[in-house]
């Protein structure tokens, strides 16, 4: 597995050799398919160009600085020195942890990106590795800390996950927003006792495993389809216009959630493994 950062993982006394390897691909947070901007008369690529509107022409790299805009129109030049001065000058390549907490109260909405940490090859190097990984597994806990990668902290949780260690880095607190609104918007409602029995059932009707296959996107498959007809001179046909849903009561569209389930289970018929004990019960008889 290729790591893009190679390094240690620190607590207490004990040091771990640990690579960072990227656990999402390239453009896991895009589709898999990319565009480029095309001229419509020629179908040629447009280039972006660094144009200064004042002096009306095109500038060159080391022209452009950055700017902080402190009021409209008003800026701040910041020099690369200036920023190289505030950067951490952390050469130990040590992801320390700070401190460990239950990985359940962690909420996922601090997770930014998802590294795998991958051992050393050495069986010494991997000994402390596994070590730490059945202790987190058979506790429970995460492990909250901060390393430096070019120059810039990084806060992250390490975490245990099947056969190895993970590591999320982490949003700032300041970098989430609140949800207040949200509770504030809600408080004071309240729902009918029978309303929550029906969603129970509607959810206990729908409960299953979570299953990652399952994680495909209909709109990558859909776009490599448009694709393959486009390449082929296929003309492709614009859908109808989805008619908008008509509002009905809450009870109402939870009981029919529950019927529409019933009706999907009795289609179904009985599941593969009830027909090969129905059957094996059967040929038992028989004998």
């Amino acid at each position: 597995m290729r790591t893009s950062w190679n390094g240690s993982l620190s607590f207490g006394l004990v040091s771990i050799p640990v690579g960072l390897a990227p656990a999402t691909k390239p453009a896991a947070r895009q589709s898999d398919v990319s565009f480029r901007l095309l001229h419509r008369e020629c179908g040629t690529p447009i280039k972006q160009k660094r144009w200064c509107p004042k002096h009306d022409r095109e500038v060159t790299q080391d022209e452009i600085v950055r700017g902080y805009e402190v009021t409209k129109g008003q800026f701040l030049i910041v020099e690369d020195a200036d920023l190289e001065a505030i950067e951490r000058q952390d050469d130990s390549r040590s992801i320390e942890i700070t401190r460990f907490v239950q990985g359940d109260t962690v909420d996922p909405i601090f997770f930014d990106r998802t590294y795998f940490l991958v051992p050393e090859s050495g069986a010494a190097q991997r000994r402390p590795y596994v070590l730490l990984l059945e202790a987190m597994r058979k506790t429970g806990t995460a492990a909250l800390g901060r390393f430096v990668r070019a120059g810039r902290e990084s806060l992250c949780l390490v975490r245990a996950r099947d056969d190895a260690l993970v590591l999320e880095t982490l949003f700032l607190a300041e970098d989430v927003h609140s949800q207040a609104e949200i509770s504030e918007a809600i408080e004071g409602t309240e729902v009918k006792e029978s309303e929550l029995d029906l969603a129970r059932q509607v959810i206990e009707s729908l409960a299953g495993d979570f299953e990652p296959t399952e994680l495909a996107s209909e709109y990558r498959r859909d776009l490599r389809a448009l694709l393959e007809a486009k390449t082929r001179g296929e003309e492709i046909a614009i859908p109808e216009p989805v008619a908008e849903a008509p509002a009905i009561d809450l009870m109402e569209a939870l009981k029919a959630s529950v019927a529409a389930v019933k009706r999907s289970g009795k289609e179904k018929g009985p599941s593969k493994s009830k027909a090969a004990g129905g059957s094996k019960s059967r040929s038992r008889a028989r004998s």
